[in-house]
């Protein structure tokens, strides 16, 4: 818990050192380490991993009819660009028995290109509705 707790003071500090975020270094990086498991855009479905639109502003595990772990229901996290940082660091640090089987990202440049992209399915102005999931 204590770690936990350093990650989430500690990664605001590393996110204002992080150079300029790149939306299509992102995408990339999206395809090739992320889109096995989650899906963005008009189609987006939950598979392996809920679908990741209008991420930023949701609450952890409650995406509808996405099969969250117990662990993330109960973890009250709002995602944000600190908690997604966190998160994408150390997921099992962050939410301890997360079924997200994900090493973790250390690479501030990689994270910040990631967010960017994620950041292009946001709505103006807010969360939008999303697409019931669908198991794979």
């Amino acid at each position: 818990m204590k770690r936990r707790l350093f990650l989430l003071l500690c990664v605001p500090l590393a996110a204002r050192a992080a150079p300029p975020a790149d939306p299509a270094a992102g995408a990339r990086l999206f395809a090739s380490r992320c889109a096995s498991c989650h899906g963005v855009g008009p189609s987006a479905r939950g598979g392996f991993g809920p679908q990741l639109n209008a991420l930023f502003g949701r609450t952890a595990g409650a995406t509808p009819g996405y099969a969250y772990s117990a662990a993330m229901k109960k973890s009250r996290i709002v995602w944000d660009e600190r908690t997604l940082r966190a998160f994408l660091a150390d997921p099992d640090e962050v939410v301890p028995d997360t079924r997200m089987r994900f090493w973790g990202m250390g690479n501030e440049r990689q994270v910040g290109d990631l967010l960017a992209y994620l950041r292009s399915f946001q709505p103006a102005g807010g969360i939008a509705p999303v697409a019931p999931a669908t198991r794979r």
